[in-house]
């Protein structure tokens, strides 16, 4: 491994990626800190599991850097651990002599691996790219679809048109606001004085009329309904596949 000393001159961002490095050898230790503090990443450092298991009961992480062989509890089972109990990236680090304990990390949740002895921009490019994938992953979740479906039906949220097999279903302008309303939505309990419109507030039988009515449109036993079902006491939620 390369020298990975490095200074930064200016400070950090508040939005800096925080690295957590597991590592019983300090010297290894220190050098990591150093590079990737210089780097742009915000760093605490850990010398051996119950270290860092003290240190993630306190702070959040964006991404974990783990030695695999440690005193104690080994970082194989440190990684079984915080998969179990947190979803943070972790980065661990292998002898190239240790293909069965690489094999085992995978098996363990970690989502990359390097090498020793590595260069220091490989460690780099890796773990920005661990924090790159994070974060379109989250990106994707976060971003709303432009549709939703249910069986064979998709309901395309910004033209208001659902489809059945590619055959439009015919919508009222009342169903077509319900269903926008679901689909923007799904998975969330909505309830009934948010789907009020000026002719239904404070009428709750009528809006579980509007919601009938619709059920008719969308499923296949609208008394036995499999997407868009009752929530007792809070109103309607849409299921999509």
């Amino acid at each position: 491994m390369t020298s990975l000393a490095g200074q930064r001159a200016e400070p950090l961002p508040d939005d800096a990626p925080h690295v957590l490095i597991v590592d019983d050898d300090f010297k290894i230790r220190d050098l990591l800190a150093r590079y990737l503090y210089s780097q742009g990443f915000r760093v605490t450092t850990a010398g051996d599991a119950e270290m860092a298991q003290a240190s993630l009961r306190g702070l959040d992480f964006d991404i974990v850097l783990l030695d695999v062989m440690m005193p104690g509890i080994s970082g194989i089972e440190l990684a079984r651990e915080i998969k179990r109990h947190r979803d943070i990236p972790i980065c661990m680090l292998t002898a190239r002599a240790e293909p069965e304990q690489r094999i085992e990390g995978l098996e363990a949740g970690v989502d990359d691996y390097v090498s020793k002895p590595f260069e220091p921009r490989e460690l780099l490019l890796r773990l920005r790219n661990i924090l790159r994938r994070g974060q379109t992953a989250q990106s994707a979740a976060a971003a709303p679809s432009d549709e939703v479906r249910m069986g064979t039906l998709v309901f395309h949220i910004a033209r208001g048109e659902l489809k059945r097999n590619n055959e439009t279903v015919k919508l009222t302008e009342r169903e077509r606001d319900l269903l926008r309303q679901f689909a923007q939505k799904p998975g969330v309990p909505i309830q009934r004085h948010e789907l009020a419109t000026e002719d239904t507030t404070g009428n709750d039988r009528a809006i579980d009329v509007q919601i009938n009515r619709l059920r008719r449109k969308i499923e296949t036993d609208p008394s036995n309904p499999v997407y868009l079902q009752t929530v007792r006491g809070k109103g309607y939620i849409l299921y999509a596949d």
